[in-house]
């Protein structure tokens, strides 16, 4: 429901998309009323703030779209159709067509639309569909600011995830000649800032900008460079032929690109997507990141955006999880568990507050010692640190082979993994108050880097599964063994 004193002007059409999602967020930040067109209106409501406005409506039904042009100023032409049927083309143009019919009517003043950037006439279909939805959106008569921007990087997009999962799990890669095809990637952020400066753009026409980043690479490049920032050490081995089918579904099996689209992104990375017109950088007072940064900004951010996850909230939307190997949030593996006490919050972070040092992990204790030993010998820090105080925890701190990441007391303890380990590793608790007492969640989460952190994982895992429930329950004993506790047997751990 929108609670906004005034009722919106900007209109984005696709915010149920990567870039749709997080430029909605740069709107509700700064405090802007917006409206969304979404065709499943419910799953998005839930998603977005009190001043931002859903209202229902599809792009092919154009009886369901004035309602949503209605007293618009500047609308978002960020809806996409890579991931349909053969018929994505024909999909593409109707749908233009028919918000470029509803946008004249309303009197909207300009469309601002992100297309794809390549350049000669023998474009992809997909390339070329996503610049004939740009001439559709310029032959309306609204006056269109559109963008075509090179490869985007950012965690979640669709082609760094492709470039990732490839430099993660290949060590030795045999590569087609796509991966050799210049382009010009730009961050996610750079793409954000333009398209939210050009709502006041004065322009009095149609125009388009090509936008890309500081660096010109290839593929190849780009997966060096992020095995790089991972300390992975990569060999790429060219191969002359390799068809655009082949190619998808080999992606399909190694990435978490599904062979559908992979083949369409695949048919479009034989164009070169290289700026050639660079007006964009005297028009807005943008400078676009490298491609280094690009990747490091979207590696910080997923870690900054990991470690506000709301746990009970994630693995409820999750369904059903996996049987082996827990549950997956991005590129980290997650394993956590909650136990209901009839504590307060502060008797029951106790324990946690304590853990380590003599006071040890709550369970198998002696496998702890083991691990500490073999870290040891790996050359790493063992249980030979212990703890600062027996009773007390600040950031920084170190806790045998863990450091103290973040602690809020009676409320949460998160632990950063100092033992020798192929990827990082943290061990966090939470305590929240409830009705009669507390929930104690705990949670495992790991990021593997390369196939020898994704073995060590699933090698690992199902002695993890032993001693995390085995810590979870022995915190539940010493809880139960404050005499300030009440002895009612709590909820087992999940």
């Amino acid at each position: 429901m929108n609670h906004a004193t005034t009722p919106p002007s900007i209109l984005i059409i696709g915010a149920t998309g990567y870039i749709g999602g997080r430029l909605l967020r740069r709107f509700e930040e700064r405090g802007e009323a917006v409206r969304c067109l979404a065709r499943r209106p419910e799953y998005l409501r839930a998603r977005v703030g009190d001043i931002t406005e859903v209202i229902a409506g599809d792009l092919l039904r154009p009886e369901t779209l004035p309602a949503a042009f209605d007293g618009i100023r500047v609308a978002y032409y960020l809806a996409h159709s890579m991931g349909s049927g053969k018929d994505f083309e024909r999909d593409e143009r109707a749908s233009a067509e028919n918000a470029a019919q509803a946008a004249a009517a309303a009197g909207v003043e300009r469309f601002i639309y992100l297309g794809g950037l390549a350049h000669g006439d023998d474009l992809s279909p997909h390339l070329a569909s996503r610049q004939a939805v740009g001439q559709v959106l310029r032959s309306s008569g609204v006056p269109t600011i559109e963008f075509r921007a090179s490869v985007i990087i950012g965690s979640g997009s669709l082609s760094f995830e492709l470039f990732r999962a490839l430099a993660e799990k290949l060590p030795v890669m045999t590569t087609p000649r796509w991966v050799r095809t210049r382009t010009q990637p730009i961050a996610v952020e750079d793409v954000l800032d333009y398209l939210v400066a050009a709502a006041d753009l004065d322009i009095a026409d149609s125009v388009v900008y090509e936008i890309g980043g500081a660096d010109v690479v290839s593929y190849e490049q780009m997966m060096k460079e992020y095995a790089r920032l991972r300390g992975l050490r990569r060999w790429i081995l060219p191969v002359p032929v390799l068809s655009p089918r082949i190619s998808s579904l080999w992606l399909g099996l190694v990435t978490p690109v599904y062979a559908r689209v992979g083949r369409k992104l695949i048919d479009s990375l034989r164009n070169e997507s290289v700026v050639r017109d660079p007006a964009a950088l005297t028009v807005f007072p943008i400078q676009p990141r490298g491609v280094s940064e690009a990747i490091w900004r979207a590696l910080s951010n997923e870690d900054q955006e990991f470690a506000v996850t709301r746990w009970s909230d994630a693995q409820s939307m999750q369904g059903k999880q996996p049987s082996f190997g827990g549950a997956k949030f991005g590129h980290r593996f997650v394993d956590s568990r909650v136990v209901r006490v009839q504590a307060t919050p502060d008797r029951a972070f106790a324990p946690i507050r304590r853990i380590g040092g003599r006071a040890g992990w709550y369970y198998g204790n002696a496998l702890w010692r083991s691990r500490g030993f073999l870290d040891l010998i790996a050359g790493g820090a063992g249980l030979r640190r212990g703890r600062r105080n027996p009773d007390a925890v600040l950031p920084g701190d170190t806790i045998d082979f863990w450091r103290v990441e973040a602690y809020e007391p009676d409320r949460l303890l998160r632990l950063l993994a100092e033992m020798k380990v192929p990827g990082r590793a943290w061990l966090q608790f939470e305590v929240e108050p409830i009705e009669g007492g507390s929930l104690v969640r705990q949670t495992a989460i790991y990021d593997p880097v390369g196939l020898l952190g994704l073995a060590y994982w699933y090698v690992l895992y199902p002695i993890h599964q032993f001693v995390f429930r085995g810590m979870l329950n022995g915190i539940v004993r010493a809880i139960q063994a404050d005499p300030a506790t009440a002895d009612s047997p709590p909820r087992s751990p999940n």
